[in-house]
């Protein structure tokens, strides 16, 4: 089971290319060995998650076992990406954690809301990144229990 939980995919929505990067190497910098994948906006993940346009091989696009979504992103942000996923119920029981730079109170409120897991800020220094992404993997990779995703649309 140890091995199920640790092979999942790591599903990354956001619009910053220098914050996708940082992620990837925070990651890497943790030997988080997780396969990682990454959307640029909301319309981008919903279309991943439902295996439409680009994402339809589902040996590319690996449904995910953890999303980390950004809240600010053009076409669709992350409150309407969430709002979509919490309403299906296949995709639901993917966990989410919201990244995003916003420490507003509205929005971490509205966020749990619509579905969120967990919210965090995300850490100015690449230092705190790495340090975040650890605490993530811990708890996310290694000491909970997810359910196995089997959705295929």
């Amino acid at each position: 089971m140890t091995e199920q939980r640790g092979s999942i995919t790591i599903l990354v929505a956001d619009d910053d290319p220098d914050d996708r990067m940082l992620m990837r190497d925070a990651l890497e910098e943790n030997r988080l060995a997780n396969p990682l994948q990454f959307v640029k906006d909301g319309e981008e993940l919903m279309d991943y998650l439902h295996r439409r346009g680009q994402y339809i091989d589902p040996n590319r696009s690996p449904l995910p076992g953890l999303i980390l979504l950004d809240l600010n992103m053009p076409r669709k942000d992350g409150r309407e990406a969430l709002k979509e996923i919490d309403a299906d119920p296949d995709l639901r029981r993917i966990p989410v954690v919201v990244l995003t730079t916003s420490a507003a109170e509205e929005d971490i409120e509205r966020s749990y809301e619509l579905g969120a897991n967990s919210y965090i800020t995300k850490p100015v220094t690449f230092s705190a990144l790495v340090e975040m992404t650890r605490a993530l993997g811990r708890y996310w990779i290694d000491i909970v229990a997810l359910p196995v995703t089997s959705h295929a649309s």
